[in-house]
């Protein structure tokens, strides 16, 4: 079977297309014949080394799959050959045929195609969990989100609106904001990409305050980090939550007397530690997720689609800040 995997720390241009063996599932695994990868942030800093877990090389990027079991090993119960299924995996993704622990899958709903049932997990996971967990979100708040159009951010926006907040969009340019006005955002705040200076910041921290309103944002939702970070702080409201995200844009110094002013909270949300540390919870979420989805009131926007031995395009894409919604690796 074929595998695009890397050898050596680098960009997505290192990974090379291999043939390697099936794998054979052992006690308490399957084998998951891939259609769908979904491409995520973490996916650009794990070849290069830049993330918390550093696999032993050589090895396929790819932390979400969707597709169909193949073969069931030892003492599986619950899931048969021909049973559709997604993951999330970690790493190992890109490839044609996946061993899969059988406590990590899910059955794909009926009617979800594989591409966007491979675009769930991660994005609408984490942003559930940051926004009920961390977030404590309730009906009448509102949530800023930076990075509103990629695939975190839409779902953000979708489920934000799904539990009856008013949702800011943040996003670089006005395609992107209307991307995230479709999926329902109230308000679209467009912020520069280049490098910003005191005034330009300052500009821009009371373009979110005017947008939010004069209470401020109850959550900010930050997906971005670097020079965006201290000007949606300054936007936040009175005892507000600020949930850190990611921060593809670089780690954000922040003035933290900021904190003192508003009385508020800068929260992580380490969705890939949750899910390991309260697996139960996880479960409950993810069926949370499928309902939402099957009400209509999520649905991933996958905007593009890449053959396997293009996959390396995909993570290149994803690194550039170019991608609107998800982008996937199609196997098929």
């Amino acid at each position: 079977m074929k595998a695009l995997r890397t050898h050596a720390v680098g960009g997505p241009d290192t990974l090379t297309l291999d043939e390697v063996d099936v794998p054979t599932p052992g006690e308490g695994q399957v084998l998951v014949d891939v259609k769908a990868c979904a491409i995520n942030f973490p996916d650009t800093l794990m070849i290069r080394d830049l993330y918390q877990f550093k696999p032993e090389r050589p090895y396929a990027p790819g932390g979400e799959i969707a597709g169909v079991v193949e073969a069931v090993g030892p003492g599986v119960e619950g899931f048969a050959v021909g049973d559709k299924v997604l993951a999330g995996i970690g790493n190992g993704g890109l490839v044609e045929k996946v061993v899969v622990a059988a406590n990590r899958l899910f059955p794909i709903p009926d009617g979800v195609p594989f591409e966007k049932a491979a675009s769930l997990l991660m994005t609408y996971g984490t942003t559930i969990h940051g926004l009920k967990d961390r977030g404590h979100i309730k009906e009448g708040d509102t949530v800023l989100i930076l990075g509103a159009a990629g695939g975190v951010g839409l779902s953000a926006v979708e489920l934000a609106k799904a539990f009856g907040a008013r949702v800011v969009a943040a996003v670089s340019s006005e395609e992107k904001g209307e991307v995230a006005r479709k999926a329902g955002a109230d308000e679209v705040v467009i912020y520069p990409k280049d490098e910003m200076d005191k005034d330009a910041s300052k500009a821009l921290a009371n373009a979110f305050k005017a947008a939010c309103g004069p209470e401020g944002a109850n959550i900010v939702y930050d997906i971005v980090g670097g020079q965006y970070s201290e000007p949606a702080l300054r936007s936040i409201a009175w005892e507000g939550r600020f949930l850190v995200v990611g921060f593809p844009a670089g780690i954000a110094k922040m003035p933290l007397n900021l904190t003192l002013l508003k009385s508020c909270d800068i929260c992580g949300v380490f969705w890939g530690a949750f899910t390991a540390r309260e697996p139960v919870k996880y479960r409950e979420q993810v069926a949370e997720l499928f309902e939402l989805m099957k009400a209509g009131k999520i649905d991933p926007l996958v905007s593009e689609t890449f053959p396997l031995e293009r996959g390396g395009d995909a993570i290149a894409k994803l690194e550039s800040r170019q991608a609107v919604g998800k982008l996937v690796v199609t196997m098929d």
